[in-house]
């Protein structure tokens, strides 16, 4: 038996942090099973917690649609809800989407002056929508159905609400976001916040779009 020598002059390919021929050494590795890239693993534990989120949206939307008849003598959601301002509300929701999505294309260009601008705009648009829902649940309180008048708009309240502050969140992430950009520029660690961030924004969106149909139309309409 031929013993097998315990070192060569070379570089074990399969070695962390090996970056023979211009980081084919790193391809190998990862396709040998070393370690995944960190944009894979951010994406994909960021991917859990958007699940996790939109699983406690659904035990939200499941409480609406048991409490969503219980009014207690009180008015329903076809005698408060006002749908030309909640449909306000969907438009600059959706365009504060779009307009994200142009933020993420300016990243991928390295364009800071496209990036600050649409960041800017789906900041505007953001905050409008927090502005009206703000109104909306304001005049809510002074006729008299706030989120004790019954267990219908304690669920209403609940999961409107939730998606503001989540809104609110986002907006602030946002502005996080712009301000690192502005300082250390479009570094790998940050691209990879803003991609985190852009996807968070997103899956708000569609949260919306079912809330806007379950709670608002559905609700006009009963």
């Amino acid at each position: 038996m031929t013993a097998v020598p315990f070192s060569s002059g070379r570089a074990d390919p399969n070695q962390v942090g090996n970056d023979q021929a211009g980081g084919h050494g790193h391809a190998r590795a990862r396709s040998d099973g070393g370690p995944a890239p960190k944009r894979i693993v951010v994406s994909y534990g960021f991917w859990i917690f958007l699940l996790s989120d939109i699983v406690m949206f659904s035990a939200f939307f499941a409480t609406y649609a048991v409490l969503v008849g219980e009014t207690a003598g009180g008015p329903t959601g076809a005698q408060l809800f006002d749908l030309r301002n909640t449909g306000i509300e969907t438009a600059c929701l959706l365009a504060s989407s779009f307009t994200c999505g142009l933020a993420s294309i300016a990243v991928s260009v390295r364009n800071r002056m496209w990036f600050y601008a649409a960041m800017a705009v789906t900041c505007v648009f953001g905050l409008a929508f927090l502005g009206l829902e703000l109104k909306e649940f304001a005049s809510l309180v002074l006729r008299g159905a706030g989120p004790s008048r019954s267990a219908f708009l304690s669920a209403f309240f609940t999961l409107v609400g939730c998606h503001g502050l989540h809104v609110s969140a986002g907006i602030l992430w946002l502005l996080t976001m712009v301000a690192q950009v502005f300082a250390k520029g479009f570094r790998a660690d940050i691209e990879r916040r803003i991609l985190c961030f852009a996807l968070f924004w997103h899956a708000l969106d569609i949260i919306w779009v079912a809330l806007f149909t379950v709670v608002y139309l559905m609700g006009a309409s009963r």
